[in-house]
């Protein structure tokens, strides 16, 4: 005679498995505040003139990427909160890692909108955990261009 496992141990195992299961799709939706908030981070060092913040949030930056960033933060100094307009990433909900440029709109308040280009990288997966890193950053290009 094979014995059934009782009622509340298969409700038990079902509570369990949606629970994992919320907590990793929670945590994969999270990434796009984090790779936003990380880009926010970066265009506000940016607007403030500040390049060594800048060099120390993006990732394997090389000599010549440091002088672009020099150049960068000086052009792009402006007085002001920083305020994102706009963003479209290559790399949103990805499941996996992925390399991509993510579109980004921002403003200070009296300014005109600046519209820059942030390569992205993604590694890891949705089960052991995604991490984000922001690796390079363009100049201004004009606002109907795309990355």
């Amino acid at each position: 005679m094979i014995r059934r496992p009782p009622r509340i141990v298969l409700i038990a195992a079902g509570v369990l498995v949606f629970l994992a299961l919320s907590f990793e799709l929670a945590r994969w939706l999270t990434l796009e505040n984090v790779e936003r908030t990380d880009i926010l981070d970066l265009l506000t060092s940016e607007a403030h003139g500040d390049a060594a913040s800048m060099l120390t949030q993006l990732h394997a930056c090389t000599p010549s990427c440091r002088e672009h960033v020099r150049t960068d933060a000086r052009v792009l100094k402006r007085r002001g909160a920083v305020l994102i307009l706009a963003d479209s990433s290559a790399t949103a909900y990805t499941l996996t890692g992925a390399v991509g440029f993510t579109r980004i709109a921002w403003k200070v308040t009296g300014r005109l909108p600046v519209v820059q280009c942030v390569t992205v990288s993604r590694t890891g997966n949705v089960i052991t955990g995604v991490d984000v890193r922001l690796l390079r950053v363009s100049l201004a290009i004009p606002s109907t261009s795309d990355c």
